[in-house]
């Protein structure tokens, strides 16, 4: 009897380092090249699964190197393509390419980062990215926190924290089905749609959010929102949270958030910032004064996937002081063998968010925090921003584009045809609908990838730079790109509806 299992998904060495080196070669054509492929195929799904294998699953095994050469080109081909020049969409960054090696190491040691005797060094890992995270956007250090999936569980995992420390009497044990009034968060409204789920998960409702209007400068109106708290303590209920933005979605505005944690101060109120996007940017020593009062926050939302570069999944939560996030997630039930003795006392992250079983998510933003440096960052984000202010500017000067709005690497703009006037409601509405169908035709075109925003009734087309590999030759080839398909799409319009030109 051999003393050797078998196993029908074990590779032998010699297999995984040829099948191996085909992938990374393979990839390494794919980054070098990756300007000279569309951005997207615009496939419809009937056509993406015409091209996967029998629908039925197989019965028995394939060759390892026939499976993964398929989906290589998969993959490789059929994608949309974040790390192409030319995707300005959403905020979904090219990935560093150092971060894709590190998360093939990580899933090779396939550590389970819920527990320090499970993933003794990648806990150690964690502990440092959290740390260097925190210094990099200017606060202290001494936050701690934790890494999530994305944007959304950076949020929520800090709405909770907040709903714990803020909310009158055991929330843990109670719940909030005695409370004496009605717990209310206040945002922008422009903010992101997390807060909603989170208040609707989270036992809240969504009445408990005060959506506080933003001045001209889109900015959330502070004095309307202590107005709203003042307001809202009158008629007996509980404000808990306030949720200041450091780079909202649609157009990159950073709030007044000196103003904001002066007020929670005030009203002894739970001050968190999303800064899913814009908090990276606070590295650049010209912006410091654009997010000031950001050393103030109770919590930090940043994700390093989005203006850090790092592969998905990568989203954050800072916490100033991490006990809140114990003092929520920490369970102890008999099976956890995990607890530390006072002479070697553990960091365990099951105790610190919502998960139990956690990937080792650190080991990609660490890496590339050690080999582009501060000064690596300081010098790709100045960067962005100075390609969106050159996206801006040509609008500014296109007489087939409007400018509408830039703040820090996002830019809102429209085309509008010369020979429509913008005064009208029926040629503004023309235009909303020129431009929303402008933008199905670039998304799918493979030319260029932007998304859109709505900005005072305009929809807009968005253009947000978070690319290291996007170029000023690019941001002028999409800007002809632009103007080409709305002509083109403009003149199919205006036959159809028989206007004059």
């Amino acid at each position: 009897m051999t003393s050797t299992r078998k196993a029908p998904i074990e590779l032998g060495k010699a297999e995984f380092q040829v099948i191996g080196h085909q992938l990374v070669d393979a990839i390494a054509n794919f980054l070098d090249a990756i300007e000279e492929k569309p951005v997207t195929t615009g496939e419809a799904p009937k056509q993406l699964q015409a091209l996967l294998p029998s629908a039925l699953l197989p019965e028995t095994g394939a060759s390892a190197t026939e499976v993964l050469a398929k989906a290589t080109d998969l993959v490789l081909n059929h994608s949309l393509l974040n790390g192409h020049p030319k995707f300005l969409g959403y905020i979904t960054s090219s990935a560093a390419p150092l971060g894709a090696l590190a998360d093939l190491l990580a899933a090779a040691v396939n550590a389970n980062v819920g527990a320090q005797i499970l993933s003794p060094i990648a806990t150690e890992i964690e502990k440092q990215t959290i740390r260097w995270l925190a210094e990099f956007i200017g606060v202290s250090p001494t936050y701690g926190g934790i890494l999530v999936s994305g944007g959304n569980m950076a949020n929520f995992t800090a709405f909770v924290a907040a709903r714990t420390a803020k909310a009158p009497g055991n929330t843990k044990e109670d719940g909030l089905g005695n409370a004496a009034s009605q717990l209310i968060v206040y945002c922008s409204k422009m903010t992101h749609t997390w807060v909603e789920k989170a208040a609707v998960l989270f036992g809240l409702g969504s009445k408990a959010i005060r959506w506080i209007p933003t001045d001209a400068a889109y900015k959330m109106d502070h004095q309307i929102l202590e107005q709203t708290i003042q307001d809202d303590l009158q008629k007996g209920h509980t404000p808990i949270m306030v949720i200041g933005t450091a780079g909202d979605v649609s157009t990159g505005v950073v709030d007044d958030l000196q103003a904001l944690a002066a007020i929670c101060k005030t009203y002894a109120l739970w001050f968190h910032i999303d800064g899913a996007y814009g908090a990276p940017a606070a590295v650049l020593p010209e912006l410091k004064t654009l997010f000031a009062g950001m050393e103030e926050a109770d919590s930090i939302a940043l994700d390093p996937h989005k203006w850090l570069y790092s592969p998905l999944e990568a989203g954050c939560t800072l916490v100033k002081n991490e006990n809140y996030l114990r003092d929520t997630f920490s369970s102890h039930p008999v099976y956890y063998n995990f607890d530390s003795t006072e002479e070697d006392a553990v960091h365990n992250y099951y105790e610190y968010g919502l998960q139990n079983s956690r990937g080792f998510r650190a080991l990609k933003v660490w890496v590339a925090l050690q080999h582009v440096g501060r000064s690596g960052y300081v010098e790709m984000i100045r960067q962005d921003i100075e390609l969106a202010n050159y996206l801006f500017s040509l609008a500014e000067k296109h007489p087939e584009l409007q400018a509408v709005t830039h703040n820090l690497s996002i830019v809102t703009l429209q085309y509008v045809p010369k020979s429509i006037t913008k005064d009208s409601e029926d040629n503004k509405l023309y235009i909303n609908d020129l431009n929303k169908e402008l933008l199905n035709r670039l998304q799918v075109g493979g030319e260029a990838f932007l998304s859109n925003a709505v900005v005072n009734d305009r929809y807009c087309l968005r253009g947000c730079v978070v690319n290291f590999r996007t170029s000023k030759k690019d941001i002028e080839e999409i800007i002809e790109i632009i103007v080409r398909e709305g002509r083109e799409l403009h003149k199919s319009f205006r036959n159809s509806l028989n206007m004059s030109a």
